[in-house]
């Protein structure tokens, strides 16, 4: 398609659609909660770990539904952007934010993978010790608490039907 074609197309982004759910999946990851009740750091890092962390959840519940999985690539595409932005904001240069995005998603990939078998181990202590390695915590004696809501939200969005979580997103009072 060429530039102007692209410019002036009428063409929704495949991403429209899920900014409610990325927008919610961020307000969760700040739902204080998080910081005070299961000692996650209110730091940079530890804000980032727990969007990360809460974007892994959603991922794990889309990759497994046929409506969602796959929008799973939008989704992360989102992610990206907003970090992308994020970064630029704080005043990362244009040499250096493609390396940077590149470690954020390498962070994400390790999520999904040590949340997807400690949640499909159904081991509290294997999921306490993904949490406690992948999270910035301010106080490691909560990382039980921790595991306990993030398995608490992976049911809680295990029991979200597909057009609910596509249109509402991630509904209130996560932690």
């Amino acid at each position: 398609m060429s530039l102007l074609a692209r410019l002036f197309s009428t063409r929704e982004d495949p991403r429209d659609g899920l900014k409610p759910l990325w927008h919610s999946t961020v307000k969760a990851a700040r739902e204080p909660g998080w910081y005070t009740d299961c000692g996650v750091a209110d730091t940079l890092e530890g804000r980032f770990d727990m969007v990360v962390s809460v974007l892994t959840l959603v991922l794990l519940r889309m990759e497994n539904d046929p409506m969602l999985a796959n929008q799973t690539g939008p989704l992360t595409e989102l992610f990206v952007e907003d970090m992308d932005g994020q970064l630029r904001q704080s005043g990362v240069g244009d040499l250096v934010v493609g390396k940077k995005i590149g470690r954020l998603m390498e962070v994400l990939g390790g999520r999904l993978g040590a949340y997807r078998e400690a949640l499909a181990a159904n081991d509290d202590g294997a999921l306490t010790s993904a949490v406690r390695r992948n999270t910035t915590m301010a106080d490691e004696a909560k990382a039980d608490e921790l595991a306990m809501r993030v398995r608490e939200l992976h049911r809680r969005l295990a029991g979200i039907d597909s057009d609910t979580l596509l249109d509402q997103g991630i509904m209130g009072g996560i932690v």
